[in-house]
């Protein structure tokens, strides 16, 4: 069997795909949305993009996720997580090789990382994105909303401490349809998953008990959550 030689041309690159949520006023409902970058230079000027960059010699995956985040959006995700790795040969005009990583941060830090030449977009509605961007977020979209019904993903989006309707909210927004309010409180509260705090959220609606995450429990062991 005859080998080929090494293409020493292939490049690697990380991008990042952000997900948050938004409300444009305290009434609307929440919508999955995530930050793209304008490019500045050729290939393909001027279209929207993942952030992301060249991954350097000296440095791992993760550092270069982080690091091309933190230049390009100012965001600084505490976990990020990897994705898959999309190397088709015409992605771009060089050949690239691009692995991608996913984060999810709450919306006030999305709100406090605004920056000139990033611009936030709902995920279902994003403008045409450069190479194979798009595909590569309708796959992120694919596999959070297939992961939240597993996992506490969720919780990525949410306060410490948190109310049901806050966390039905999360999953609304992310399945992209309502959930019956009674089916899905029984569902959490007997997945074991939540602890209930002695604190309420008071406002102009009845008083909402806040809850958070019970950390010694996997949600895998416990069955799915709502779907």
């Amino acid at each position: 069997m005859t080998r080929s030689r090494p293409d020493h041309g292939i490049r690697v690159a990380v991008s990042t795909v952000i997900f948050s949520l938004r409300r444009e006023s305290d009434d609307d409902e929440a919508r999955v949305v995530l930050p793209v970058v304008r490019r500045t230079r050729d290939p393909q000027k001027g279209l929207w993009a993942l952030p992301g960059g060249w991954v350097d010699r000296a440095e791992n995956l993760e550092s270069t996720a982080s690091r091309t985040l933190a230049e390009t959006t100012g965001l600084a995700p505490s976990y990020l997580e990897q994705l898959y790795a999309f190397g088709d040969v015409g992605r771009s005009p060089t050949r690239v090789v691009s692995i991608v990583y996913w984060a999810l941060v709450r919306e006030d830090v999305s709100r406090a990382a605004e920056q000139h030449n990033v611009a936030w977009f709902n995920a279902t509605e994003l403008p045409g994105l450069a190479f194979d961007h798009t595909a590569i977020v309708d796959y992120a979209l694919w596999r959070l909303r297939n992961k939240v019904g597993y996992s506490r993903i969720a919780h990525g989006l949410l306060p410490d401490r948190f109310t049901l309707a806050d966390l039905r909210e999360v999953y609304e927004a992310i399945l992209g349809r309502r959930l019956d309010p009674a089916n899905f409180r029984r569902q959490v509260e007997n997945s074991g998953t939540l602890i209930p705090t002695d604190d309420f959220r008071t406002g102009s609606h009845r008083p909402a008990r806040l809850y958070r995450y019970n950390q010694d429990v996997e949600l895998a062991d416990r069955g799915p959550l709502p779907q």
